[in-house]
Order: structure tokens, then sequence, then C-alpha cells
């Protein structure tokens, strides 16, 4: 649809919906989405986003889901909070996060540093399972603003990366707080605090008097005790298992008790996408939170941003699309990877260590390095899609000596490899190879070593790109260029960062001679008729 008669629907269309949704031609169905959505031209040039997956779970140091795992008697994270804080009826997440200071942030040499690194844009993280929303946010109290730093994090993170003339977006993952909290109003199986209930369960607003969270309900953080351990479970196995059954699976739903949690939800979101004006939200869904308002806080957002530019030029993102909401946003793989080439844009969100800040990846140095970041960034560009990536920060906001150099490293590579990504468009086929991957979530872990022979192929600007995966040298074969009609005359190839190469094009492929020496993920820039 053109920008100007979008606009004129938006202007002619109702002065707003319920709940004060953005007035628009888009409604809140997925045939609605479908028939509105186009990918922006900025999201498919874009290719590399870098993510703040940040806030007061870094604290600790210890990775992934603190908040919840703090609450598990026996878990490597609850003796940790033991042994730092205290017990968790006493010391609870709402503490963790007041500890959460931001002392060494400082948000323009970060951006400055991910610019260099190659990001087009930046994503910070509004609000986790952990239910504190990291900006200014007018219907929920427990925000930055009130705890922890004391300050807009979000709204801060915005001006950086706008001034530094990155693309912005915002993650929410509050959706499943009210069942990924849970344990918080459980207590100890077994032990000398056995039967004891976490603070969660016991800690209502007038409790705070006096304490530096007055005025301040713990209920409305820990979302209330929707399905709570029942009395008389007295082994850490049985606990785990209760848990495992009742509140451990991914549920799109929200608490059946309590409504007014999904409508809060709805009110943050529109507020968070109002204040903010994100060009890109990732929501850390299966499609989309709670069914029909999910389908509202879609089309408040593509409303809103006809509103701002005249048309729909924003991404949102969600996992495990089915084929009702393919074309209606965009689909994000998690830590995972697809074996084929896309027919629309899609992105991969992956990490170089632990969403969450972990001390154990610096000391036993087990990031992602900087050459299998832009092996992934090949692969997934090559298919069609985009990588928002994710540099973790201690609770102080600083990044550590070994992420520094990772960044530098992926600086490096983009001096010369960068034209071909970057504005780039996916060739006929996205490569050749033999290390075959698996498609699908949260599989990272299973994949095997790329090769020399592992080749990814780009298009950008009437030329051909191939990105050897492994450190490819010496001789050196591209079969899907062998001499015939399909694949066209190969007239010159040009080493990224290097000259031009020698080269003999027969049915068996393009042979090149590559130098001993190209560094990680080689590129090359092939030239020719009937290539592109």
């Amino acid at each position: 649809m053109a920008g100007a008669a979008a606009l004129g629907l938006a202007r002619a269309a109702h002065a707003a919906s319920p709940m004060g949704m953005a007035a628009g031609p888009v409604r809140p169905t997925w045939d609605s989405l479908v028939s509105h959505y186009r990918y922006p031209d900025w999201f498919r040039d874009a290719k590399l986003g870098l993510w703040s997956h940040w806030g007061p779970q870094s604290v600790p140091q210890q990775g992934d889901w603190y908040g919840r795992f703090m609450y598990m008697q026996g878990h490597p994270m609850y003796l940790h909070h033991i042994k730092t804080y205290g017990h968790p009826s006493v010391a609870g997440m709402k503490d963790i996060q007041n500890l959460w200071k931001a002392e060494k942030w400082d948000p323009d040499a970060l951006i400055a540093r991910y610019q260099r690194a190659g990001a087009r844009y930046f994503m910070a993280l509004a609000c986790h399972h952990d239910n504190l929303d990291c900006y200014d946010s007018r219907y929920h109290a427990w925000n930055s603003l009130r705890v922890g730093p004391k300050m807009d994090v979000v709204g801060i993170w915005e001006k950086a990366a706008r001034r530094a003339g990155l693309k912005f977006g915002v993650s929410n993952h509050a959706a499943h707080a009210w069942h990924w909290y849970q344990p918080a109003y459980g207590y100890d199986p077994v032990g000398p605090k056995k039967g004891e209930r976490y603070d969660a369960f016991r800690l209502r607003a007038d409790d705070g008097k006096g304490q530096w969270w007055e005025g301040l309900d713990p209920q409305q953080l820990y979302t209330g005790g929707h399905r709570v351990l029942p009395d008389g479970i007295d082994t850490i196995e049985a606990m785990n298992a209760w848990h495992d059954r009742h509140n451990g699976q991914w549920i799109e739903s929200g608490p059946k008790d309590d409504r007014a949690y999904v409508t809060r939800w709805l009110l943050r979101q529109t507020d968070l996408i109002d204040k903010y004006k994100p060009d890109i939200v990732y929501m850390d869904d299966h499609e989309l939170p709670f069914g029909p308002v999910g389908l509202q806080a879609a089309a408040d957002y593509y409303n809103r941003s006809i509103q701002w530019h005249g048309d729909i030029d924003v991404v949102l993102t969600g996992k495990k699309l089915k084929p009702r909401a393919r074309f209606a946003m965009v689909e994000d793989v998690e830590r995972g990877f697809t074996d084929h080439l896309w027919e629309e844009p899609w992105q991969t969100d992956t990490c170089i260590g632990d969403w969450f800040y972990n001390i154990a990846r610096l000391t036993d140095k087990s990031y992602k390095t900087a050459e299998d970041v832009i092996q992934r960034l090949a692969d997934v560009v090559s298919k069609n899609g985009n990588l928002l990536l994710s540099i973790p920060q201690p609770g102080d906001g600083s990044i550590d000596s070994e992420e520094e150099k990772i960044l530098d490293g992926m600086a490096s590579w983009m001096i010369h490899g960068a034209e071909a990504i970057f504005g780039s468009r996916p060739w006929r086929r996205y490569g050749e190879g033999p290390t075959r991957l698996i498609a699908g979530m949260q599989n990272e872990e299973k994949a095997k070593p790329f090769t020399a022979r592992d080749i990814r192929f780009t298009t950008n600007k009437g030329a051909l790109y191939a990105l050897f995966l492994g450190r490819a040298s010496g001789p050196t074969t591209i079969r899907s260029l062998a001499r015939d009609l399909a694949a066209g005359q190969v007239d010159r190839v040009t080493l990224l960062g290097g000259g031009v190469l020698p080269h003999r094009q027969d049915p068996a492929g393009l042979h090149l001679d590559m130098p001993r020496d190209t560094g990680f993920v080689p590129a090359v820039r092939i030239e020719g008729r009937g290539l592109v």
C-alpha cells in the first residue's frame, strides 16, 4: 500500500479503539496483518543487529534465568544466592533488581564499538521474565526509574543508537513472567528452612514500610501466586517434577485466575511503543502472546508506524510461525539454523555466551569467537536472514576484555568483507559444502564445524559473492559455478581485501588458487555474464 494512501486511511479511521489502541487500517486479525504488511527495505539491507540483553539478572553474573532458578533448592544459582545474598525467604529477586546500578555503563562508547563491528540496528531489552520494566513505564511501578539504576535505560539506549544513525529496537519478554516466577512462591523441601515460604509468597505492599521498596507491591512484581507449590513436598526431586509439570511449559496464554495481567501487559506494550517508536520489536513468543490480545498489540504497532512513517516501516518478530502468520511478521529462530533459502526475510538471534552475563564464560574463555560470528552471519544472510547478536554485560554495564576482542575481530573483518553482506540479496542457491545444518531452534550445540568447502553466496550491486566458512587456501573449487548456461560466465574474481585471483572455469566448477593466509571467512567478488 502506498504511504500516502495508508496514512489517509489511518486518519479517516475512528479516533481510537479500546484500550487506547492506535487508529488505522490494520485490524487485529491475521488476515489484516498479512494483507497490510511488507518487509521494510532497511531491514533487508541491515543484516546485523547487536542486542543489549541486559538487566538485573546480569548482577549475579551466573547466566540465564537467575530470577527463576534462585528459588529452586539445589540448583547452582540457588546455592550461589544463599552464599552471596542470603536465603530467598528474605533476599529475593526484588533485592537483586535493586542491586542493578549500571555504574560503568557508557552507552555511546558501546554503540560506537557495535557499529564498528557491523551493527546496522541495535536492540535494548525492555522487560525480561523477571518483570522489571527497564524504561519509564507508565503502567508498571517496578521499573528502572524507581528500582536499581534509577534511570530510563531503554530511553538512553534509544537516544545513543539514533545519534549513531542506527535503527532501534526493543525486546519484550514479559508475557511469560506469570508462570516463570511461580517458584518464587515455593519453599525449601529439605534442610534447616524446610517449608519456609519464599519472599513472593509472604510479602505485600504494607510490608514495605521503612524498606527500600516502600510504596511498591511485591505481588505486582512476582505476578501473584497462580500455580503455587503445595505444602508437603519433602524432596528436591519432587519439587522439580512439580514445577516441570505445572510451570515448566512455554505458555502463551495468560493466567486464568487473573485476566487483568493480560490487560496490564497490553498497556505496558503500547506504552513502550508510544514512548520510544522502535523500528523493530522482538517478542519472546511463539507467534504472539495471549491470542487476540497479541493481535491487538501487533495491529497497534503497525498502525502507529503508518502514523509515524506514512507506511508500515517496522519489524515485529515472533517464533515458530504457523502458515496463518507467515508474511504477517518476521519469524525469529532462536539459537538455531535453517537448512534452506527462505522466500521471506527472517532473523536468527543468538549470543556469544549466555543471554545474561556469566563470569564463567570469561574465565574459561568459552565465548563464541569472531570467526564463529562471521561464519554464522554469512550462513544466515545467504538464506535471506538477519543475525541479531547479544553481547552480555555485567550489572555495571561494561563489557569484558574477551568481548572487546571479539568485537574488534568482527570490526577487522568488516573493513573488507562488508560489501558481501550489507545491502545484499540471496543468490539462486544459498551455498554448497559437506556440512549439514539441522533446522530448528535451540540446537546450536549440535552443529558440526564448518570446512573450507562450505561456501555461502550473496549478490550485491550486480556482483556475486562467495564466502568460505572455513579458512580456504591453495587450490579451491566452487562447484556451483561449473561452466554451463545455469552458472554463467565468470570474467573476474577478486579477493576482498586482496587482489585479482587467477581463475579457471570448466564443467567441474570455478577453480581458484587462494592465498595461504586469508584469515577467517575469506570472501571473493565474482563478476561476469549471466551470474546474477
